[in-house]
């Protein structure tokens, strides 16, 4: 037989996209259509049903950036249209491939009822189903002319990311606004056309499946009357049906479609506009569910059901009715899908409480697993925090945008950091935004890691990021695939059903141990540098809040705990947590909303924090300590003079106190700080030519100390996102300071000051501070940054021979090899890491603290005399240009330590006494501490009253050093009862107490959160 392929298939993709898909909605007439342009930001439906509106006609450009137009659709059905389909058709002038990100629509009634939403790949509304002839129809809709920030392909950047900078122009031609007829017959033919010829060229060249279609497709479409598609669709139908209608093999990968329709909690567009991407959406989804039974939809992030809930009620009540139907699935049971790196513990484990205490309020579902498809990477305390959440499953995609590696597997079980481990799923059909199209099916079996030890994966199907979500088209191709020859079998389930169906067949998969790092968007960790420090603010005065109110509650009469505010505060914090907020990439207005709302969050948190101390009474000056490990440090006084203090673990001691004062710090020559401890020389250059640790007679410096290096930082892709390993080679030394003096010298501390001009502007101006009683030297760091496309980081070479790096992440740290032996080793060339990170060499170690950065590289050499430099490098600041022009322009201020001597156990303590200063105020009495800890890293996290209002105090504590714990937690206040329970404060087991003691065993890095009963 003659090889016909080529013809073949050439004439059905004619035939299909030019004659079939036309017919689709072959019967049409326009409505009358009128305009009204909402001025500023969107208005209620009530505002806009009310407005003066003008006749428009198609063709017309419409829509400012960021704007809002309201669009009055006038007509009736006509008679000859009686009996059939009939649906609004609008094209709102939609552009790009991309069928998110751009103009979109919801649709209301005149009584504000919103029905569904207009995308580009989901643009009809139904109206009729069958029409009767004559109905009047009046829509109106509120379109928003959101701009494709991504539009250039990365090749320059744009001022429309932000209304500020916007500008005016319209972007959009309102195209197409139609009352039609959907031929369904055809549209069917359309949907079976698809499948056929996706999946033809996805088989085998020899396979025989591969010719039977396209012999099947060449004769059914001689079948096709040009000049009557409606009339011979029905035949065109019936003589593909034996192609269709052909089972799958037995051993056909199976997979479990779920609806999806991811939408970045902001992104491209700014918060605002995702309440409304959401409410437009679920439209959609809920509409969905009423055509197709089997239609099962997920959906994670309690504060964007929040939003609808708020701002949407009648969506609401539909999300509501579908989740009761067990058609709308709740998932991931956090409050946002937050970034997997740079939250703090603490606040990871708000996540959890939050979004799965929403779900159980407003549904009575406890959701079952962690749904984060979209996340930069994911720290290796996760699985300890997934389960103590009661989570029983893991779920994301983002690994396989690895740019070096492949990762080994889809199913497989995540152990963490204390040996945790959860049941995990990465979909090898590497899309949380499926439409099951041939590529996609073949791609997925491909791709399956685990063929012939699994069968099974699940893929996420529906458009995000406004898009629309599912579609009935990907349904109607879900249909077909249910059960074909040649393709997958595809099944709509729940996504706890897929995952039980899963760990049954591959209980025994293979175990992942450690962090599921992203060989990708490394500079995430630094982009956006002042979003991150609002971030990180947040988390410590939000500890410092709950833990002073925790303390006047239960020592101030009349004194009542601001459930509520802290409530409210937290959530603000955690939806900033949301992986394109935190990590940097968004455009502008974000992140010029973000700091807004950190500056507000920490007024309010100030305001709490001094409330609650003020309720203790007005007495002497007090210094209060929030961080779990007592200290003895120089604090100011109100007159800012230094004071030698010593403070007990989260509790206080007078200002006054009578600590012994240690030995004197002296500066020398203007260029050498020393204080019996350590001796810090300064250069001519402004880098530290020597830190000598005088405890242990050695050097610890192995070339220039605080070296500030400007690198070029042009990656090749994702700008915001992306730092490529090429940045190392060409970079500038900041060695010319314009001035080196002395601005303090106490005996309590000395400082010197280095400032510095360089590049387009920018300046620094670091004050290197040492005080007395400690090794810590501070690097307190003003800078004025006016640079594009560089990137500024600080190293300190280390004369130790260090094997690995230690970080600290959620509830622990992680240790990463200083060697490139491997290219996974070699694709960490930038890591994250919270508030500390340390190397050492057996008897001696060094660690830099810091109270803002997160990104890091730790490299080694092997110098001439033998000895090895371990170089550490925090990333302080980049500056990229897109999405947003001006990331990080403008003044940062921050601080960073280099504490030599330091062990794990040190790290730690300092890493909090950085990131919590002491507080110094007026207080009457002296209020024991809440709880008190003995036990060599038992670490106390959170001290707060419990969530329900009982009056019960909820402690979170874990074990920081790595190893195992034991200890005894006192309370200061009568103990009647004490439990262990999850991150709900809901009791697990009976917690061993005597009298007001609580014993405790931890395993390494293990979180235990205790209920404490009071009598």
């Amino acid at each position: 037989m003659h090889d016909e392929r080529r013809r073949i298939e050439e004439r059905a993709e004619r035939l299909h996209t030019q004659r079939v898909k036309p017919a689709v909605h072959a019967a049409t007439v326009p409505f009358e259509v009128a305009a009204w342009q909402a001025p500023g930001e969107p208005v209620p439906f009530e505002e806009a049903a009310a407005a003066p509106y003008e006749p428009f006609a198609t063709d017309t450009p419409w829509g400012p950036p960021w704007g809002t137009t309201w669009f009055r659709l006038r007509g009736r059905v006509p008679a000859g249209f009686a009996g059939r389909r009939v649906e609004a058709v609008i094209d709102l002038g939609f552009v790009g491939d991309w069928p998110g990100n751009q103009a979109e629509a919801l649709v209301h009634l005149t009584d504000g009822t919103p029905l569904k939403a207009v995308n580009p790949l989901n643009q009809y509304v139904p109206i009729a189903n069958p029409a009767t002839g004559g109905e009047v129809v009046e829509y109106l809709l509120e379109a928003a002319s959101n701009p494709d920030i991504l539009a250039g392909d990365f090749a320059a950047p744009t001022p429309l990311g932000d209304v500020l900078t916007a500008g005016d122009e319209p972007l959009y031609t309102f195209r197409r606004a139609d009352i039609a007829v959907l031929d369904e017959e055809v549209w069917h033919l359309d949907l079976d056309l698809q499948v056929l010829r996706e999946l033809m060229p996805e088989l085998g060249e020899h396979d025989p499946r591969r010719h039977e279609i396209a012999h099947a497709l060449d004769h059914a479409l001689d079948l096709l009357d040009l000049d009557d598609v409606s009339g011979s669709a029905a035949a065109v139908r019936e003589a593909l049906k034996p192609v269709l209608s052909k089972p799958a093999h037995a051993s056909a990968h199976r997979i479990s479609g779920v609806g999806h329709a991811h939408i970045d909690s902001a992104w491209l567009w700014p918060i605002r506009e995702t309440k409304r991407k959401t409410s437009r959406t679920f439209s959609n989804v809920t509409s969905l569910a009423d055509e197709y039974e089997e239609f099962v939809f997920a959906c994670s992030q309690a504060q964007q059901y929040e939003w609808v809930r708020d701002n949407y009620p009648r969506v609401w009540a539909r999300i509501q009715e579908s989740v009761k139907k067990g058609q709308w699935a709740p998932v991931g049971g956090m409050w946002v899908e937050a970034d997997g790196n740079l939250p703090g513990g603490e606040a990871v484990a708000r996540q959890f409480v939050h979004g799965k205490r929403f779900f159980i309020e407003h549904f009575g579902i406890e959701t079952k697993g962690v749904w984060l498809p979209d996340s930069f990477g994911y720290n290796a305390a996760y699985p300890q925090l997934a389960k103590l959440a009661g989570n029983e499953w893991f779920l994301t995609q983002k690994i396989s945008w690895n740019q070096t590696n492949k990762f080994p597997h889809h199913t497989f079980w995540w152990e963490g950091i204390d040996g945790t481990r959860i049941f995990t799923h990465f979909p090898p059909i590497d899309t949380y935004n499926a439409c099951f199209s041939g590529e996609e099916m073949s791609r997925a079996v491909r791709n399956y890691a685990e063929k012939g030890a699994a069968t099974r994966s699940l893929a996420p199907f529906g458009w995000g990021d406004g898009g629309g979500g599912p579609t009935r088209e990907i349904m109607e191709r879900a249909r077909r695939l249910r059960n074909l020859e040649g393709s997958p079998r595809v099944e709509i389930e729940h996504p706890d059903a897929f995952f039980a169906k899963a760990r049954a067949e591959y209980e025994d998969a293979p175990v992942w141990v450690g962090e599921l790092y992203l060989e990708l968007h490394r500079a995430t960790y630094t982009s956006q540098a002042r979003t991150k420090q609002g971030n990180r603010r947040s988390e410590h005065k939000l500890r410092e809040a709950e833990l002073w109110a925790t303390t006047a509650a239960l020592h101030a009469p009349g004194y009542r705990y601001p459930h509520d505010k802290l409530d409210r505060l937290w959530k603000t914090v955690l939806l900033h947590q949301f992986h394109d907020i935190l990590p940097g990439s968004s455009i502008a207005w974000v992140h010029r909303e973000a700091e807004a709302e950190y500056a507000r969050v920490a007024g309010e948190l100030e305001a709490l924090t001094a409330e609650a101390i003020a309720a203790l009474g007005t007495g002497t000056a007090r210094v209060f300590n929030t961080s779990p490990y007592a200290r003895a440090e120089v604090v100011r006084d109100g007159a800012g003079a230094p004071v030698y203090v010593e403070v007990p673990a989260s509790g206080s001691a007078h200002l006054a106190g009578g600590a012994e004062a240690p030995r004197p710090v002296t500066v020398d020559g203007g260029r050498v700080l020393d204080n019996g401890l350590v001796r810090v020389r300064i250069a001519d250059d402004g880098t530290l030519s020597s830190v000598y640790d005088l405890r242990a007679g050695r050097e610890v410096l192995a070339g220039q100390g605080n070296l500030l290096r400007l690198h070029t930082d042009l990656p090749n892709y994702w700008d915001a996102w992306d730092v490529d390993k090429h940045y190392r080679n060409r970079y500038t030394d900041l060695l010319d300071p314009s001035e080196i003096t002395v601005v303090e010298q106490d005996p309590l501390l000395g400082a010197i000051r280095v400032s510095r001009s360089f590049g387009n502007g920018s300046t620094i101006t670091q004050t290197i501070t040492l005080r007395a009683g400690s090794p810590r030297i501070d690097f307190e760091t003003d800078i004025d940054w006016h640079e594009a496309e560089k990137f500024l980081k600080a190293g300190f070479p280390v004369d130790i021979r260090a094997p690995h790096s230690s970080a600290e992440i959620q509830f622990g740290h992680v240790q990463r090899p200083t060697h490139t032996n491997t290219s996974w080793e070699a694709a960490r060339f930038e890591v994250s890491g919270h508030r500390w990170l340390h190397i050492a060499e057996p008897g001696y170690g060094v660690a830099v603290i810091n109270d803002s950065t997160y990104g890091h590289d730790v490299s080694r050499t092997v110098r001439e005399d033998g000895g090895t430099t371990t170089t550490v490098r925090l990333s302080l600041v980049r500056a990229p240009r897109i999405p947003d022009p001006g990331a990080d322009q403008g003044r940062h201020h921050l601080t960073y330590s280099l504490l030599p001597g330091a062990s794990i156990a040190d790290a730690v303590a300092e890493g909090y006494a950085l990131n919590l200063p002491l507080r110094v105020a007026e207080a009457a009495g002296e209020p024991r501490p809440v709880v008190s800890v003995d036990g060599e890293g038992v670490t106390v996290e959170a001290v707060k009253l419990a969530d329900d209002s009982s009056g019960d105090v909820v402690v979170r504590l874990y074990e920081s050093r790595g190893g195992r714990a034991r200890g005894l937690l006192r309370t200061g206040f009568p103990l009647a009862a004490a439990q262990v329970t999850d991150l709900l404060e809901r009791p697990l087991e009976d917690a061993a107490t005597d009298g007001d003691t609580v014993a405790v065993e931890l395993r390494p890095f293990q979180i235990l959160t205790l209920r404490l009963r009071r009598s």
